[in-house]
């Protein structure tokens, strides 16, 4: 589902979906179209993408295409979701050690829109850091 989502092709474009965005959150899928976890994550934004147009925007960004961020945000994982809110990069604690970003693909609709109202509320009230709604400490069984 990818291809119904809009790509960024080069580090401006990023930069601008970034910087434009006034009030909503801008959500950014970094990863790779053909990546299996990006599958699953990209089937999962489209689902809610209409639900959350109000307060969120969608981008997917290709880490081979445009790799100016791989560095700078640490951009290791097959897929990574990352939140940024009036030029501002919102991290959120979800109790796995990184605040960073999501880096792992969630097939749950209604919980991904929960961590994004989150963001978005916590964003709209300053906050650079908010935490997450669920739990993720214990998302492996070991």
């Amino acid at each position: 589902m990818s291809y119904m989502l809009q790509h960024l092709h080069n580090g401006w474009q990023v930069d601008q979906a970034i910087l434009s965005e006034e009030d909503r959150v801008v959500i950014i899928r970094f990863g790779h179209d053909w990546d299996p976890t990006c599958m699953v994550m990209d089937e999962t934004l489209y689902k809610c993408a209409e639900k959350m147009k109000n307060f969120a925007v969608i981008f997917l960004v290709d880490i081979s295409e445009v790799p100016d961020f791989n560095k700078m945000y640490e951009l290791y994982d097959p897929c990574t979701i990352m939140f940024f809110y009036r030029n501002k990069h919102i991290m959120i604690d979800l109790g796995t050690g990184n605040n960073n970003k999501i880096n792992w693909a969630m097939e749950d609709v209604q919980e991904f829109i929960d961590i994004v109202e989150t963001v978005f509320r916590g964003a709209r009230k300053g906050r650079g850091l908010v935490i997450s709604p669920k739990d993720y400490s214990t998302k492996y069984r070991y």
